[in-house]
């Protein structure tokens, strides 16, 4: 069973020759507003945030933030890299920030399949009318997931990918029986029944109003001095929105669910095979998330994966330690052969 990258009348059909799991892209018509500070996309009917620096520079380079962040979580890092000659594009992934958040009824699942769609679709119609190099990607915690994902079914398109860090549980020999397979089917439907009645609406009403967003930055950054005010509303204010819960409906649900074809392992195991996109994890020593051991079982069990860890830093790197997360990323970067700059 294989993922392929099929061109048809203009439009690209991402899907696996068996299994229901489907990635459609459609060369759709869409439309700009744009403005000093942003863009949006119609993206399928979908409206996108997007922004950009540096468009004058000739390499280019997307981030993907975590989850609950936005683009805007890359605040701290677009002007250094455009500065440095690359053209950066900052995304809402959809759900997230100040895109659609749009629930099961209008877009089915939500998981790294769909956010890879995204970021395809967005290479093509955004990034391509003004540059033909190859794409490096930058991701922090989910956003280096989806990048990872865009790695192995974009993998024409993609130069480099940044992970900082890499979730998902690197799980290795798998074992396959006809009893986890009943089991799986089981959990699926029990987790699509369990979310649909799941009062998410009032678990975000409580976690904005108790404050537990920021006891979650507090355990998620080493540095409790860069918690700002502008932090706080960057993370707080998507969830706010009408629209959020059922977004994250659709998110638990797809992420829950999703095939192994979508899960880290497997995608590590196909950019093995050739080595043809180097890969680079970035890890906070105290990362409280995602421990450092599961960045060094990675690296140790794919050796072409490049580890470098940060000492006395947690889970968001880039915004913990900027200065030190964008003089690693752009030396890396720079040594790469095809792209001296």
């Amino acid at each position: 069973m294989h993922f392929f990258v099929k061109k048809i009348n203009n439009a690209n059909i991402f899907k696996f020759l068996k299994g229901s799991y489907r990635l459609i892209h459609m060369n759709c018509d869409y439309t700009l507003e744009n403005n000093d500070d942003f863009n949006f996309w119609n993206w399928n009917g979908f409206r996108i945030f997007w922004s950009v620096k540096g468009k004058e520079n000739k390499h280019p380079i997307i981030l993907l933030h975590g989850f609950g962040a936005s683009s805007k979580h890359w605040r701290k890092n677009s002007s250094y890299f455009a500065k440095k000659g690359y053209c950066v594009y900052s995304i809402d992934l959809i759900g997230f920030g100040n895109s659609a958040q749009p629930g099961i009824r209008e877009i089915g699942k939500l998981d790294n399949g769909v956010w890879c769609n995204q970021v395809s679709d967005f290479i093509q119609q955004i990034v391509r009318p003004n540059c033909s190099k190859k794409i490096i990607l930058i991701g922090n915690s989910l956003g280096s997931l989806v990048a990872l994902t865009c790695a192995v079914y974009l993998k024409n398109e993609i130069l480099s990918v940044i992970a900082s860090p890499l979730p998902d549980p690197l799980v290795i020999n798998e074992s396959r029986s006809k009893i986890k397979s009943i089991l799986k089917k089981f959990k699926i439907k029990f987790i699509y029944l369990f979310f649909k009645i799941f009062p998410l609406e009032i678990i975000l009403f409580l976690i904005n109003k108790f404050g537990i967003i920021r006891i979650g930055l507090n355990f998620a950054y080493f540095k409790k001095e860069n918690i700002d005010k502008e932090l706080i509303d960057i993370i707080s204010k998507p969830v706010l929105r009408k629209t959020a819960a059922r977004s994250l409906r659709a998110m638990c649900i797809g992420m829950l669910t999703r095939g192994n074809k979508l899960k880290a392992s497997y995608l590590l195991e196909q950019l093995s095979l050739s080595k043809e996109v180097p890969f680079l994890l970035i890890w906070g020593e105290k990362d409280n998330f995602i421990p450092l051991f599961l960045g060094k079982k990675i690296a140790n069990f794919h050796r072409w994966v490049e580890l470098k860890i940060i000492t006395n830093s947690g889970h968001c790197i880039h915004d913990e330690d900027p200065s030190l997360f964008n003089k690693i990323s752009h030396e890396w970067i720079s040594d790469l052969k095809p792209f001296k700059i």
